[in-house]
């Protein structure tokens, strides 16, 4: 198993180039489902403004912003290692922490509940019939089935196969745009890794009592299956999963933050019109007193910020519960449909509840014995 990570990593890198050689013939994003068809095509047909340009025009804002940025990320930081702080806090989350693939398996659950009914995969702008055609009707019905199977933990494995193929189809269809749905794969990944783990009915029928197994990955539980050890009892599968099992929440991390900065980068950067042209219908720009071009930037040098952290583990619980912050503040203010923000509510908390894996920057720096950063 010595060749394993790179196998791993080298599998990662063609399936995500795979999505690239697609270009898709949509364009949307979260923060814009409140645009009607005709702005997003408008908005795209205009060329990007230049975000260089806001920068320069928006100068010393900007300096400040940026100060006020990182003296913020400074102040959590020393915060999250305080050791008086650690030793008060870390119980809970050591009692949390196992729940976390609880709720993470019950978020994509609903997720695939929802879009059967909204006849929808992933978002609105994904309509199930414009894939799947005449076999829309049965899909459907496979949708409500990987819901209810992945919700209630049984026969996870098989349901998390099922929802991988359908991801890889709409890889097909829709090209690198399903970056911006990346983390169900990520969420799949741990599913067909660890199966449908504890609170489960795989546990209570099969009587695996994963209930009480420690996760691998954490920093006070590094690993709890060696995969390079050369057992010959183990089969192959039990080798990969078991690999793949030590680093679920990384994938799941990673997977997540790939999502937010592609979509933050596709309507706030590459498209940047988009964010513009919901800014001013919202007139958020005299809401928060910023000009409208500087806002989008700000916004999108944020999203991509916290996605950043997310992946390298930094500062997980804090990114994690920012954004979730300012998801729920979005969805009240908009009155955006809720339901294709469902694995973007889910997964944050998740995240929070389970914390630093062993494969996160501050997980591997700054752990204390037991005791890991609190934010």
């Amino acid at each position: 198993m010595k060749y394993m990570n790179k196998v791993f990593f080298a599998s990662i890198a063609i399936f995500i180039s795979a999505q690239i050689l697609f270009t898709p013939a949509i364009a949307s994003a979260h923060e814009v489902y409140v645009l009607t068809p005709a702005q997003i095509t408008q908005a795209i047909g205009i060329p990007p403004f230049n975000m260089i340009a806001v920068i320069q025009n928006n100068l010393h804002e900007f300096i400040f912003w940026a100060f006020v940025t990182i003296l913020a990320i400074f102040c959590v930081f020393f915060i999250s290692i305080i050791r008086f702080l650690e030793r008060w806090i870390d119980p809970f989350f050591t009692k949390l922490r196992p729940y976390a693939p609880f709720v993470a398996r019950v978020t994509v659950g609903l997720s695939f509940l929802a879009a059967a009914y909204y006849q929808a995969s992933y978002g609105p702008e994904l309509p199930l019939v414009n894939t799947y055609g005449s076999l829309t009707g049965f899909i459907t019905v496979v949708l409500v089935v990987i819901g209810i199977l992945t919700m209630i933990g049984f026969y996870a494995r098989i349901a998390a196969f099922v929802a991988f193929v359908m991801y890889s189809i709409a890889v097909w269809y829709h090209g690198w745009y399903m970056l911006t749905y990346i983390n169900y794969m990520g969420e799949i990944i741990v599913l067909l890794a660890l199966g449908a783990h504890n609170l489960s009915l795989d546990n209570f029928f099969l009587k695996k009592k994963t209930s009480k197994m420690p996760l691998a990955g954490s920093v006070t539980n590094p690993t709890t299956i060696n995969t390079e050890s050369g057992d010959s009892s183990l089969t192959a599968w039990q080798k990969i999963s078991g690999w793949i099992a030590a680093r679920s929440f990384a994938i799941l991390r990673v997977c997540f933050g790939i999502s937010l900065i592609f979509a933050s980068a596709y309507a706030k950067v590459v498209y940047n019109n988009l964010g513009l042209f919901t800014v001013m219908q919202y007139h958020l720009d005299k809401l928060l007193g910023f000009e409208p071009h500087f806002l989008v930037l700000g916004a999108a040098i944020i999203e991509i910020l916290l996605g950043t952290f997310i992946i390298l583990g930094v500062e997980i619980r804090f990114a994690a519960l920012f954004f979730e912050f300012w998801l729920m503040l979005s969805l009240f203010f908009f009155g955006e449909v809720v339901w294709p923000h469902i694995i973007l509510i889910g997964i944050p908390i998740a995240l929070v509840m389970y914390g630093y894996d062993q494969y996160s920057i501050e997980g591997w720096f700054f752990r204390k014995k037991k005791y890991e950063p609190i934010l």
